[in-house]
This record gives structure tokens, sequence and C-alpha cells, in this order.
């Protein structure tokens, strides 16, 4: 993939409309034939966009590109803390909001806003590195 093709927002947008079709064809295909409502379908789109937000950036800005000269197992284990977190802490925001009474649309945000900070909070703590100022 050339970075160069499109800008950051660009890659950015483009993995989160592909995730989000892969998590509505799970939810269609497999979730809500097994019953789950509707109010928690959206845990499934929060999941899956959350390696996204994190990983275009990484791999977008040159001085993050150390990031990638570690082992693989130390990859897919930060995938592993990115998606676990993003679908405890959207998880765990819906089941304590969701009898609230408030617009769907309301909690779908703070499903998000907490799953994509315990996801990126779990990256962050494995890897403090990249975010630090190399000056």
């Amino acid at each position: 993939m050339d970075k160069e093709r499109l800008p950051r927002w660009g890659w950015l947008l483009a993995g989160l409309f592909a995730m989000s079709i892969v998590a509505q064809l799970i939810n269609q295909l497999v979730l809500h034939p097994a019953g789950l409502p509707r109010a928690y379908q959206s845990i499934t789109v929060i999941t899956l966009m959350s390696p996204v937000l994190i990983y275009v950036g990484v791999w977008y800005d040159e001085d993050r590109q150390h990031y990638w000269e570690q082992s693989q197992e130390q990859i897919v284990g930060d995938l592993i803390f990115i998606v676990a977190g993003a679908a405890l802490g959207s998880a765990i925001t819906l089941v304590a909001i969701v009898d609230m009474g408030l617009w769907p649309m309301l909690q779908d945000i703070a499903a998000m806003a907490v799953g994509f900070m315990l996801s990126w909070g779990l990256f962050w703590w494995r890897n403090p590195e990249v975010y630090r100022d190399l000056d």
C-alpha cells in the first residue's frame, strides 16, 4: 500500500468504512440470528474499527515506523489487546447505560468513547515508546 496515494485521513476513512461493512455483515449473518439485541450490535463495529484508528497512525507516521521492527508475536499480542479492550470497554458501557432511556445514538457514542479509549490505553501501555517525543 502506497502511503502517498491517499492522505492519512483518506486511509483512515477507507479502513473505517471497510471495517464497518465487515462488522455489519457479522452482525446480520451471525450475531442477529444468534439473538444479540440491536442495542449491543455496535460493540462489533467499535471492536473492528479500533485497530484501524490505532494502526493507521502508527503505519502512516514516519516517526513511529520503529514499531514494525518488533516481533510478529508482539504485534499480534498488541492487536489482541486492542480488540479485547474495545470489546470490553464498549460492552461494559452499553450494559451500564442501555436501560437508562438515552437515545441509541448517545449510547453508541458513549460506548465508542470508552471502547476506543480503553483499546488505545492498552496499546499505549504495551508500547509507550511509540508515543514518546524523540527530540
